[in-house]
């Protein structure tokens, strides 16, 4: 159909005769050709940046007392605790460099969100380790821009999220780590920036 279209349209323009019909048929059927073509791309954009994503990547699993008041943050409203669950791949570009993504529920009803980032692995010595990323963050709470009471107003929903976590290898393919969130927009939407800070640990398997 097509081609088909392509060249009924094409003999239509040479002659001045052009039917409606065909050239919505050649604008449907380049519109998905266009789509195909951009999705091939983006694989393969997608498998030369993380080659090796899938088969050096880890699991983790994270549990954080939600919403911890701190000298980072202006909130310590709502409570609960996140149940988080994410991917973090490979390293890219030959560097220290780790994509990760992750999402988290909270117990309580209170904001729930989802991160992508990237983070580095340190060693410490003796299979300690520290491991610091900063991501972006979107979640479902109050994108307001003034302070409330009831729920925390973060006054933008997309967020900065640094985060670091403090962790062991107990397994070849096992760590656990002290972990550490944070989100705000830090100050980019408004002079209101409560923030958040939650507290807790992950643990990683090696995939």
């Amino acid at each position: 159909m097509g081609f088909d279209a392509c060249r009924r349209v094409v003999a239509g323009g040479l002659t001045g005769h052009l039917d409606p019909l065909d050239v919505f048929c050649f604008r449907q059927s380049a519109g998905r050709d266009v789509l195909k073509l951009i999705r091939a791309l983006c694989a393969a954009l997608l498998a030369a940046i993380f080659p090796t994503a899938a088969s050096a990547g880890e699991l983790f699993g994270g549990l954080h007392v939600h919403d911890v008041k701190t000298p980072l943050d202006k909130s310590g409203i709502e409570d609960g605790v996140d149940f988080s669950l994410g991917y973090r791949g490979g390293r890219i570009f030959g560097t220290f460099l780790q994509p990760y993504v992750f999402g988290a529920l909270n117990s309580a009803g209170n904001t729930n969100y989802a991160a992508v980032g990237l983070s580095g692995r340190f060693g410490l010595g003796h299979g300690w380790y520290i491991r610091p990323g900063v991501g972006i963050a979107i979640h479902d709470g109050s994108a307001g821009k003034f302070y409330r009471t009831d729920k925390i107003a973060f006054g933008s929903r997309v967020l900065f999220e640094p985060e670091l976590g403090i962790g062991a290898q107990v397994s070849r393919r096992v760590s656990i780590e002290a972990s550490w969130v944070h989100m705000s927009h830090a100050q980019l939407e408004g002079r209101e920036n409560p923030g958040i800070d939650n507290l807790g640990f992950r643990v990683n398997l090696k995939l």
